[in-house]
């Protein structure tokens, strides 16, 4: 697998259950991560979003969900229509009392194209973007 790996971990104040709902309840989920028409947290389950890069350039994702362990892992695969590459986003969910702490993996970026808006820098700050602010307060107002 790739040496180009973004992992980000963030602690909630808010049970695995919310977490977990956060992740995989469309209707949470736009609320704090990408509009999604529709998304189930079942094995094979394909789902796709547009994402805009740093130029305004219109990117749709096409993702199909690999993994469900209800409560604690949900993996999908992460891919870009009309570019090259394969790479896979793991959410991993870890109780401590009544928080959770979230472990996001995403793996297998240098299989896409070298361009700024797939570089692994770019990854990683929407990633941190998402983990540590737009999910965080989302939960926040949930509790």
């Amino acid at each position: 697998m790739s040496n180009q790996v973004v992992v980000i971990e963030e602690t909630f104040n808010a049970p695995v259950e919310k977490v977990w709902q956060a992740l995989t309840d469309k209707d949470k989920m736009k609320q704090w991560y990408f509009k999604l028409d529709d998304f189930k947290a079942e094995k094979g389950f394909k789902f796709s979003f547009p994402g805009q890069g740093r130029k305004g350039e219109q990117y749709i994702h096409l993702c199909e969900v690999t993994i469900v362990k209800p409560m604690k892992q949900l993996q999908y695969s992460w891919q870009y229509k009309d570019y090259e590459g394969y790479s896979t986003v793991t959410f991993e969910l870890f109780a401590e009392g009544d928080k959770t702490r979230l472990k996001l993996t995403h793996e297998g970026l240098d299989s896409f194209p070298a361009h700024p808006d797939f570089a692994v820098d770019s990854f990683r700050g929407g990633w941190t973007h998402l983990m540590t602010i737009s999910l965080k307060e989302y939960l926040a107002k949930e509790n």
